[in-house]
């Protein structure tokens, strides 16, 4: 690394203007986050909009996540990645543009096929939220590290609750154009602030990227979302479309090594723990997945089956809360403990505090208050292992790399949250009510409950491997760069 995050004096600009612009710096980026974010969990709550006004089907209407998700995967690695060797202001300006664009084609055309063009634009464009990972770096002296991963890990949290509650409200208060058109303004006045407080600069690269490997790492990861995204629906197909996504990605990576314009830089993955906080993100974006998929679908089933809470969008993501909020407690603390060489405490202490948070909504899932102490315990523990994933690889990369670092474990952290949604999905149709196609018997939310939380079990595991393989490396390697 070129400098050391946590001890680094800030003395580049006058007194006066330090914590202005740091402030402003933190304040667009925290907006930029918050907006991208969002988006990912105001769509859901408007899936019942969706089928009356366009008159389609469940299936057709779960295609505007489908392209929502694969929109994103191709984000997750080309925006990061590019953010390495274009101007800053220029990735927020396109990325901002795109996002604006694909609101307003949502709202402007009014149409099932103008969804599905707007939410793949929109998924695409919500990469950017892993744009201040590298602008902060680049323009905060002091802990900048410590400051951007902490900055992406409690704008989760807002995003989640802006996603949920605004998804919730506009069921209840608006119609989906008008939806689309307040999407569209609040995506323009984030790409104005951002042009506005983020300062011109060069690139931090003068590598360029294999335009060949890029459109290859998309197709491979397209094809496993595409997969997992329509595994209840498509059966032994969407197990055929995996394998050759699983194929074409192994080959890629067998590609890259040997490419001198990688898109990402495997080597990456020798540094201690880079492996690990990898894996750690795939596995907490399934946890997260699963949790979500669980809650809303049991709170918001009528008692009138036996179960359930006949719940509204609204109210459930009022329960959900806890889940959101909770990052603010574990996300700086988590952060830091990272940097002082510890990575396996925090990953191991984030997959055992989820597991515990499961392990209780397996039991104990019928009432209103049992969901808001569940989701707080899976929104501490998971909150704690995204700052472990997302700063692990940060820390070992120089500013040249800062993008790639950020969107390699972005791209897994997408993969995991669709194989989590779509292995909750096969869990939940496995048996249904006599008379009620397409209602789990309530079993089954026990039974989804305790495999969701054989994902943190999949991250202790990790750890522990990756501790006896390599004790003291991460460690050894901060003190080497203080």
């Amino acid at each position: 690394m070129t400098q050391d995050n946590d001890s680094a004096v800030v003395s580049a600009m006058p007194v006066t203007e330090r914590p202005v612009r740091r402030t402003a710096l933190i304040g667009v980026s925290w907006l930029l986050c918050t907006v991208t974010i969002a988006v990912a969990f105001m769509l859901p709550p408007l899936l019942p909009a969706m089928e009356s006004q366009f008159r389609i089907g469940v299936s057709a209407a779960t295609w505007v996540f489908t392209v929502l998700a694969l929109g994103s995967g191709a984000g997750f690695v080309l925006i990061p990645r590019m953010q390495d060797v274009v101007e800053d202001r220029k990735m927020l300006l396109g990325s901002g543009l795109l996002l604006f664009a694909g609101a307003l084609v949502a709202a402007v055309g009014d149409s099932y096929p103008a969804l599905l063009v707007g939410s793949a634009m929109l998924g695409f464009g919500s990469a950017a939220q892993m744009l201040p990972l590298g602008f902060l770096r680049r323009n905060l002296t002091g802990a900048s590290i410590a400051t951007a991963v902490s900055v992406l890990i409690m704008t989760t949290g807002t995003g989640v609750v802006a996603g949920m509650v605004g998804g919730g409200l506009a069921v209840k208060y608006l119609s989906l154009q008008s939806f689309f058109y307040i999407l569209a303004a609040a995506f323009a006045v984030t790409t104005v602030a951002l042009l506005i407080v983020v300062p011109p600069s060069r690139p931090a690269s003068s590598a360029r990227i294999e335009v060949l490997g890029t459109a290859w790492m998309v197709a491979w990861v397209s094809l496993v979302l595409l997969a997992v995204s329509e595994v209840s629906v498509w059966g032994v197909v969407s197990l055929l479309v995996l394998a050759a996504g699983v194929v074409l990605g192994v080959f890629w990576a067998r590609a890259e090594r040997n490419s001198k314009a990688a898109i990402f830089d495997l080597s990456l993955l020798k540094k201690p723990f880079a492996t690990t906080a990898c894996v750690s993100s795939f596995l907490f974006g399934a946890v997260d997945a699963g949790f979500v998929l669980l809650v809303t679908y049991y709170t918001q089933t009528p008692g009138e089956v036996g179960y359930g809470l006949g719940a509204d969008a609204l109210a459930t993501s009022l329960l959900m809360l806890p889940f959101a909020l909770t990052m603010f407690i574990s996300g700086k603390a988590a952060e830091r403990m990272v940097q002082q060489g510890r990575p396996a405490v925090i990953l191991a202490g984030g997959a055992a505090i989820c597991m515990a948070g499961l392990l209780w909504l397996a039991v104990a899932h019928e009432h209103t208050w049992q969901y808001l102490v569940g989701s707080a315990i899976v929104g501490l523990g998971s909150r704690a292992g995204y700052s472990g994933s997302f700063a692990v690889p940060q820390l070992v990369v120089s500013d040249e790399q800062a993008g790639m670092a950020a969107g390699l474990p972005g791209t897994v952290m997408m993969i995991g949250s669709a194989f989590g949604a779509a292995v909750i999905t096969v869990v939940l149709s496995l048996s249904f009510i006599p008379g009620l196609p397409g209602v789990p018997v309530a079993s089954l939310y026990t039974a989804g409950y305790v495999v969701t939380a054989l994902f943190p079990v999949a991250i202790l595991a990790a750890v522990v491997l990756s501790t006896r393989r390599h004790p003291g490396a991460f460690k050894a390697l901060m003190m080497q760069h203080s």
